[in-house]
């Protein structure tokens, strides 16, 4: 498995390549816009294959259930898009999530559990797939806690209804965090998720989770290490994946990407487990 994060500073595709060989890294987010030069887009694809770094996902962060059908069918045409940008800089997945029926992208909804919804995320995936041509790239919904997909079940069925052979699985177990049973034994959570879906799973995000002391319930999201999300049964889970990458996200500063690692390594380090890194 490999460890990667968000990088800082860089100017170039050489110097973007370096800070994540400078960080003991060896996956990387794709960095680049959808707006980006062909020749930049080749420089930063170039870069990384030079130095040994896997493209974990390339994000495709829209409303794909936009109520405004012009902006939906704006954002399907960017998803798409985006994933043929997967398919020509070798990275491993193009994600998103599946959208909300609310204005906000990402927000609670009461339809967006229901039937229809669930057919729509579906009929959206296989037009993305189909529609990009990718063959070798996967496209996959990031699970959320109040939409498709929320756990296993629900991850399963989506599979079995796009039925396309490179829709994947994406996790992020800290998305998946919407009940105490789920936070309070997140082990035993993660040990089914991920031993679910072998052959499916290429990007797991790293987010720690805490339950806050404030009524009504609320987890919230956190840094790792600052949170009682179980890291060590995450790892052997991952470690047992083929080639998997293992991502840090949502932090503002270098300094919290540095200490997350940090985090991250001493597990594996107590574990036996090793990342494999780049080269400079």
């Amino acid at each position: 498995m490999r460890l990667g994060g968000n990088v800082f500073g860089y100017t170039d595709a050489e110097s973007w390549a370096l800070k994540h060989i400078e960080k003991g890294f060896g996956a990387a987010y794709w960095p680049l816009g959808a707006d980006a030069a062909p020749e930049e887009e080749k420089a930063y694809a170039s870069a990384a294959r030079r130095h040994g770094l896997v493209i974990a996902e390339v994000g495709g962060w829209c409303n794909l259930l936009d109520s405004d059908p012009v902006k939906r069918e704006a954002n399907i045409r960017y998803d798409i898009a985006r994933l043929q940008t997967a398919e020509r800089v070798g990275a491993l997945c193009c994600v998103n999530i599946s959208g909300s029926r609310d204005e906000v992208w990402d927000a609670p909804h009461p339809d967006n559990l229901t039937e229809e919804t669930f057919r729509m995320v579906v009929k959206n995936a296989q037009r993305i797939i189909d529609e990009s041509g990718a063959r070798r790239a996967f496209f996959s919904y990031e699970p959320m806690p109040s939409m498709y997909p929320t756990g296993v079940e629900d991850t399963r069925r989506l599979i079995t209804a796009v039925n396309r052979p490179n829709f994947g699985v994406h996790v992020d177990m800290a998305n998946m965090m919407n009940n105490l049973d789920r936070i309070y034994h997140s082990g035993d959570f993660t040990r089914q998720y991920l031993s679910s879906f072998p052959g499916l799973i290429h990007s797991i995000h790293a987010k720690d989770s805490r339950v806050e002391k404030k009524l009504t319930l609320h987890i919230q999201e956190c840094d790792p290490g600052e949170g009682i999300f179980d890291f060590r049964t995450l790892l052997k889970e991952a470690d047992r994946l083929d080639g998997v990458c293992v991502m840090l996200e949502h932090m503002q500063t270098e300094a919290q990407y540095d200490r997350s690692a940090d985090h991250i390594r001493g597990i594996a380090r107590s574990l036996g487990l090793t990342f494999t890194e780049g080269r400079a």
